[in-house]
């Protein structure tokens, strides 16, 4: 082992959340002197992130090495760890299509990366490339473990262990982070004052436990005060928001309804489920502040927004470098030191979830040290808990079916079985969606899920 890893980091032109990860990593010592190999397909964007990792270097006074690839497999080579973080097919043109179809048929969306029409389809157009790095990393690294930030998070992580149980792979999300931040909030403490215990699967894992972490070393139950906030109408509050559109009523009912609270936001969750967005019920939309094509929004604004700051960045702007909550530095140097830390990561399901299916990809604490991510076992969810999970662990499976199989009538019984599509749309509606889905989508599926142009009017 060398003194410093190596971090290949795929989609680099990602340059804020570049920023954000690799500059965790380099504020480790133990990874100071890291060589981060940036790989991405947009020369630009590329050059742009590099000129921010070499001022970090510069900024942190640190000996970290960066290099630049257009090309994968020159960035894979001996590697330690490996990173991605890349949208196949980008907001244009596959988040449009991914959006405007489903409206023609009357079904709306509010983000589409992880369920629903849009999520099934990212999966289909992702996982080949997923796939194609785990391929490079058996050859060119095959001790590397992989942290895996790219949604449909579930789909991609069962879809890689299925075809390459040798990886070794860990899913990323930070939905549990902001949660607990947002809770915090709402409820006028520190994040630091709360212990928790959460499972399930990514965007759909729920706190079994969330408490106060009292002064004379005891534990208060915390959930009977968000309940009486919810219902007194003072949570949640706009301290706890982080964007203005996005308001977390959702989330608070489901609380009230379920006893529980989940991970993923509201504008995530609304379309998760068929209860939220229905025809004919804008009044479910008002009451619960759903900000229908909230996803195509933000990507605009985001781009914008990225472009702004690398802007300001390599005009010489302070660059703020405060450590974020993501927790790929710490599943690093935890492998690297044998620094044991504690994570929530997505893995194969071996047993952790009694009660959902073995192989799916599931969300759990995780102790992470020489050994690498060692995933604890929860044992069985609340039965009613598991329900709503096994309605999306359904539509994961029959996805990751249909690209081991390369069966595109999986893709058509992944839309059918999905909640909120089956709640909107009839059987011959969804075959035609799902088909002129992909016929727009062409050349960015991969060969055996493409379709040709179809003129059917709903």
């Amino acid at each position: 082992m060398s003194k410093s890893p190596k971090i290949a980091f795929i989609g680099a032109g990602s340059t804020i959340f570049m920023k954000h990860i690799i500059g965790d990593v380099l504020q480790r010592d133990a990874m100071s002197g890291a060589h981060v190999a940036l790989v991405d397909i947009d020369p630009v964007r590329l050059a742009q992130s590099v000129k921010i990792a070499d001022r970090m270097v510069t900024t942190l006074d640190v000996p970290a090495k960066i290099t630049s690839h257009l090309k994968q497999r020159e960035a894979l080579d001996g590697a330690d760890f490996v990173i991605v973080t890349f949208q196949i097919g980008g907001y244009d043109p596959c988040t449009i299509t991914d959006f405007e179809i489903p409206k023609k048929f009357g079904l709306e969306q509010t983000i589409a990366d992880t369920l629903g029409i849009g999520g099934i389809m990212r999966g289909v157009r992702t996982v080949p490339h997923l796939w194609s790095i785990c391929d490079d990393m058996m050859d060119l690294c095959p001790e590397a473990t992989l942290l895996q930030y790219v949604n449909p998070m579930s789909i991609n992580i069962w879809a890689i262990t299925e075809k390459y149980p040798e990886i070794k792979v860990v899913g990323l999300c930070h939905s549990i982070q902001h949660t607990v931040k947002a809770l915090a909030t709402d409820l006028g403490l520190e994040e630091s004052e709360i212990r928790f215990d959460c499972s399930g699967i990514n965007h759909i894992a729920f706190f079994s436990k969330f408490e106060q972490i009292m002064e004379d070393g005891s534990y208060r139950d915390l959930y009977p005060a968000l309940q009486a906030g919810y219902a007194e109408g003072r949570f949640p509050t706009d301290e706890s928001m982080e964007m203005p559109r996005c308001k977390n009523f959702v989330r608070y009912e489901m609380m009230k309804r379920l006893g529980y609270f989940v991970t993923e936001s509201s504008e995530h969750f609304a379309e998760y489920v068929p209860w939220f967005i229905k025809k004919g019920r804008e009044d479910l939309i008002e009451k619960f502040q759903i900000p229908i094509d909230e996803y195509p929004k933000r990507c605009i604004e985001q781009a914008a927004g990225w472009d702004q700051q690398a802007k300001d960045l390599e005009g010489g702007a302070p660059m703020d470098l405060e450590p974020s909550n993501e927790f790929a530095s710490d599943i690093i140097e935890s492998i690297w030191t044998g620094k044991p830390s504690v994570i929530y990561g997505n893995v194969a399901n071996k047993g952790m979830i009694e009660n959902l299916p073995d192989g799916c990809a599931v969300e759990v604490a995780c102790l992470v040290d020489r050994n690498g991510v060692q995933p604890v076992a929860v044992g069985k969810v609340e039965p009613h808990l598991a329900a709503i999970m096994q309605s999306h662990v359904s539509v994961h499976g029959l996805v990751v079916d249909a690209l081991m199989t390369e069966n595109p009538d999986r893709i058509y019984h992944a839309a059918i079985m999905d909640p909120h599509t089956a709640a909107e749309l009839d059987l011959e509606q969804i075959e035609q969606m799902v088909n002129e889905m992909r016929a727009a989508h062409g050349e960015w599926l991969p060969k055996w899920a493409q379709l040709p142009a179809v003129s059917k009017e709903v």
